[in-house]
């Protein structure tokens, strides 16, 4: 999705709240406190929430209009923002936690650019460190339950658009889609005319499980856990939704 656009950035937030899987994330990082990188942290709710905790927080997206929406939001102050994509990020820092969450990692589309990012997790990760992203599971048929999905989403302001997913390609492991959002009444918006559209387009990949896991192996890092819900529940192939990957330099 083209995150770029100031408009898609604005509105980010909008189309998704808070939900089950920012808990999960941010009860990694644990009561004690500690360091944090979030890589493709989008417009960094889940770095604030970790920096209002006393958490030591990086965030780090290559899109310019996310990170201008994160750095307005409460304790943004408190995070160091990074303007970069995930497989070139490098710092002298080492982290306690690692995540990439938001599914981000099936925006990378080939075997080299996972290793990339896997790199990038494994060699700023403390010996002790956790790493932990998810992708869906590619056994459910997604493209048919997002397939003309249309959505109506309403804010406690009384405003509200419509968010409208249309299918527009699936071959192997990847599927690809067009997204559009319209306001649906008259009040202002990220732009002065009430009815219009803005639309992005994607592409997603949905590797299997065993696939990823040799991915992790070849980047050096040892998985700890594998979970196919956000309340740590065990994965089972046939009906789960999300593959959760926690590893770390060792199996601890």
């Amino acid at each position: 999705m083209d995150y770029q656009q100031p408009q898609i950035a604005e509105i980010y937030d909008l189309a998704n709240p808070w939900a089950e899987d920012a808990d999960f994330y941010l009860s990694l990082a644990g009561p004690r406190l500690c360091s944090v990188l979030d890589l493709g942290c989008g417009t960094g709710t889940l770095c604030c929430a970790l920096a209002e905790r006393g958490h030591r927080v990086t965030g780090v997206d290559p899109a310019a209009a996310m990170l201008a929406v994160a750095r307005r939001k409460p304790h943004a102050e408190q995070v160091e923002w990074v303007e970069s994509s995930a497989q070139r990020y490098r710092s002298q820092q080492r982290f306690d936690l690692i995540v990439m969450t938001g599914h981000a990692f099936q925006i990378l589309l080939t075997d080299a650019d996972a290793l990339a990012v896997l790199e990038t997790m494994r060699s700023n990760l403390e010996e002790s460190g956790t790493v932990a992203f998810e992708t869906r599971n590619p056994r459910i048929d997604w493209a048919r339950e997002w397939s003309q999905r249309t959505r109506l989403v309403r804010l406690s302001t009384g405003e509200q658009f419509l968010e409208m997913l249309e299918i527009i390609g699936q071959e192997d492991e990847f599927i690809s889609f067009q997204t559009s959002y319209r306001w649906s009444d008259g009040r202002p918006r990220p732009s002065n005319d009430p009815h219009v559209i803005l639309t992005t387009s994607s592409t997603l990949r949905f590797p299997s499980r065993e696939h990823v896991e040799d991915l992790i192996a070849r980047s050096g890092l040892v998985i700890r856990d594998v979970f196919g819900d956000w309340n740590a529940g065990p994965f089972e192939a046939a009906r789960a939704r999300e593959i959760i990957f926690v590893a770390g330099h060792s199996s601890l």
